[in-house]
C-alpha cells in the first residue's frame, strides 16, 4: 500500500523528531515580530489674533514609540499594552507636560500677532485602545486622544478685549559691562507678561521683588560717598527707564516717577530716565483704559537694546511729547577718585562718565475723543558731576 507524500511542515517535524533524539517531539513556534517604531500622532487647532482677528491653523505634531521585536509579540499574544507601558506612558508624560500660557503678542513683518499655547492631556483610554490596535494589526501610526485647556487669557478673550498695541519704549545698553547686561536681562524678564487689570497700579518694585543674588541678580560697582563697593542689581534703571517711557507714550498716568540725580550716558535725552530703588524710590502708573493691559519686554544683546510694549484695548487717546526744555546749565566739575585693592599703584580706571548738570522739562499733552485734554510736565534736576576714576589705595587723588 502506498502511503502519500509528506507535506513540507510535517518533513520538518519529522526531521527535527530525528536531530532531537528518541522520545522527543518538535514544538512549532510562529514566526517572531519584527521590532517596530509606532508614531502617536495629534493634530490640535492653535488660535492666532491677527488685525484684531480670529485665525485657526492647526499644529500636527507626533512623537516616535519603539518597540522591540519581544515587546510587539507580547502586545500580540497579550492583548495588553501592560508590557509597554513605562515607554508609553513616558510619552504621554511629555504631551501632558506642555501647560497653558496666557496670549502674548510677535511682531510679524509689520503687524502685531496674538499667540496663547492651550494645556494638553491625553485621554489614556482613547490612546490606548488606538494604540493596542495599531500594534496588533503592524500599523506604523497611532491617533493620540488629546484634550485642550484653555489658558485664563486665550486668544478668543484677547478677540472679545479688542487689545492691540498701546505703544512702546526703547533704550541701548551700549557699553555695558556683563553684571549690567544680566540684571538688565533678569529684569526686563520679571516685567515681561505682567497683566495690569483696569483702574490697577503697576509698581516697577513690586513686580521686580527682592534684589539680591538669590533672586538671580549680580553685584556691581556703585559708588557711596568716597567708597567703591558692590550692591546687587546694577543696571535695573535701565528697565525701569524703558517701561517708563512706553507707559508716557501710551497716554497712561504717572503716579511716581524719580529722575536720575545726575545724568546717565545710556538714557540719551534728559528727562526721559526713571531711577528706582527700593523701597524709596519706585516707578507706578495707572491703567485708566478700561481693559487689561499687557507689558511685554524684549531684549537684544547683540544690538544691546530693549523694548518694552504695552498692549491693551486702544481708546482713541492721543499723545504728543515735546522735546525736552533744558535750563540751568552747570559745566561738570573735576572728576572724584575711589580706591579700588584690585589696582596697582599709578593705574587708574574710569568707572563712572561726567555730566553737566541742569533742569529738564518735559511736556506731555494727551487729548481724548471727546477733546478733553490732559497736560503733564516732567520736571527734572540733574546736578553736575565729574564721573569717578577708581585708583590704587594711598593714590594721592585721593587726598
Amino acid at each position: 500500500m502506498l502511503r502519500p507524500p509528506l507535506s513540507i511542515h510535517a518533513a520538518l517535524l519529522l526531521g527535527a523528531a530525528l536531530l532531537l533524539g528518541p522520545g522527543a517531539a518538535a514544538v512549532p513556534t510562529l514566526p517572531e515580530s519584527p521590532a517596530r517604531t509606532v508614531a502617536l500622532r495629534w493634530t490640535v487647532p492653535e488660535p492666532w489674533l491677527v488685525g484684531g482677528q480670529m485665525q485657526r491653523p492647526v499644529l500636527h505634531r507626533e512623537l516616535p514609540l519603539t518597540l522591540s521585536a519581544a515587546q510587539v509579540e507580547a502586545v500580540r499574544r497579550s492583548g495588553s499594552l501592560a508590557g509597554v507601558r513605562p515607554a508609553v506612558d513616558r510619552l504621554y508624560a511629555q504631551v501632558a507636560a506642555r501647560t497653558p500660557r496666557d496670549v502674548r503678542f510677535t511682531r510679524v513683518g509689520n503687524q502685531w500677532v496674538g499667540e496663547a499655547r492651550t494645556g494638553w492631556a491625553v485621554n489614556r483610554a482613547a490612546s490606548d485602545a488606538a494604540l493596542l490596535r495599531a500594534v496588533r494589526r503592524g500599523e506604523q501610526d497611532s491617533p493620540l486622544a488629546v484634550t485642550l485647556r484653555a489658558p485664563a487669557r486665550s486668544v478668543r478673550w484677547a478677540a472679545a478685549q479688542r487689545l492691540d498695541v498701546l505703544a512702546s519704549g526703547d533704550s541701548t545698553f551700549t557699553g555695558s559691562p556683563a553684571f549690567r547686561v544680566h540684571n538688565i536681562r533678569v529684569g526686563a524678564a520679571r516685567v515681561h507678561g505682567v497683566w495690569v487689570a483696569p483702574g490697577a497700579s503697576f509698581s516697577f518694585n513690586a513686580v521686580i521683588g527682592p534684589i539680591r543674588a538669590a533672586t538671580g541678580f549680580r553685584p556691581g560697582y556703585v559708588v557711596t560717598g568716597n567708597t567703591l563697593s558692590t550692591e546687587d542689581g546694577g543696571g535695573l534703571c535701565q528697565v525701569s527707564t524703558t517701561v517708563f517711557r512706553a507707559a508716557l507714550r501710551a497716554g497712561l498716568p504717572i503716579t511716581e516717577r524719580h529722575g536720575h540725580s545726575y545724568q546717565v550716558g545710556y538714557y540719551g535725552d534728559p528727562g526721559l530716565d526713571a531711577a528706582v530703588y527700593a523701597p524709596a524710590k519706585d516707578l507706578r502708573w495707572r491703567n485708566d483704559t478700561g481693559a487689561p493691559v499687557l507689558v511685554q519686554a524684549a531684549w537684544d544683546v547683540t544690538a544691546q537694546t530693549l523694548t518694552v510694549t504695552l498692549f491693551g484695548r486702544p481708546d482713541g487717546r492721543r499723545v504728543q511729547i515735546a522735546a525736552p526744555v533744558v535750563t540751568e546749565r552747570r559745566p561738570a566739575p573735576d572728576p572724584s577718585f575711589v580706591a579700588d585693592r584690585a589696582l596697582l599703584a599709578g593705574e587708574a580706571r574710569r568707572i563712572d562718565m561726567p555730566a553737566a548738570g541742569l533742569r529738564a522739562s518735559v511736556t506731555r499733552t494727551v487729548t481724548f475723543p471727546n477733546g478733553r485734554q490732559r497736560i503733564d510736565r516732567i520736571e527734572t534736576r540733574y546736578r553736575a558731576w565729574g564721573g569717578v576714576f577708581a585708583v590704587a589705595p594711598g593714590d594721592d587723588r585721593l587726598r
